[in-house]
């Protein structure tokens, strides 16, 4: 083994320290700690796997370049997922994707206002939360959501980060992230109900109109 290959420090602080001393070692184990998860978060926004490899690798090359700023004063992952989130961000405002807007009343033919008809699917079970036809079935609601609204629904639901991680990624206080995840999971479960009404899923999932409990949406 050559002797002049160092192992990468574990220790963030020490991390942070080795990046910013150009250790070609640390920068390898930074790429390798958090790229599974800036991808998956820049998937989830983006909804499109070449844009969200161009995503993560515009995130790194910020973070090489911008290392020596880092002040330690928030986590590694969160400063990172900051520069992810900015960098999917100025790739969606490119696209202006459609958005919903749970807002919006919804009118009958003879002028009366018609009630939301919702269905709680933040209670699914393991097996069908996890299956390849609800990822999907999410992931095409979820790119419908404006860009504040999935961005703190993926944030907090799927990538499982904290409120207060939200808040600091986000720069909002922990009271708007709950806002915003409110409007985002009433948003969904509408998007989703059509879904959810069908018999198939009704049986398996046990699923019925729901109520604004709590518990966090499955991490996938």
């Amino acid at each position: 083994m050559d002797q002049n290959i160092r192992t990468a420090p574990t220790d963030e602080a020490e991390l942070v320290q080795a990046l910013k001393a150009g250790d070609q070692a640390a920068y390898v184990a930074l790429v390798e700690r958090y790229s599974s998860t800036i991808y998956n978060l820049a998937l989830r926004m983006m909804g499109d796997r070449h844009e969200a490899e161009e995503v993560l690798q515009e995130t790194f090359i910020s973070a090489f370049r911008a290392v020596n700023r880092f002040e330690g004063r928030s986590q590694l992952g969160t400063w990172l997922y900051r520069i992810a989130h900015n960098a999917a961000l100025m790739r969606l405002r490119k696209r202006r994707l459609p958005t919903i807007s749970i807002d919006e009343p919804i009118w009958t033919d003879e002028g009366d206002e018609m009630p939301r008809q919702l269905v709680d699917w933040r209670g699914l079970p393991d097996d069908l939360a996890q299956s390849g036809e609800f990822r999907a079935v999410l992931d095409a609601a979820v790119a419908t959501l404006s860009e504040a609204l999935r961005s703190v629904f993926v944030l907090r639901d799927i990538e499982g980060l904290s409120t207060a991680e939200v808040a600091e990624v986000l720069g909002l206080t922990e009271t708007n992230v709950k806002v915003r995840l409110h409007r985002a999971r009433l948003a969904l479960r509408e998007k989703l109900s059509d879904y959810f009404a069908s018999d198939a899923v009704v049986r398996a999932a046990g699923v019925g109109g729901g109520s604004e409990g709590g518990g966090h949406g499955h991490r996938m």
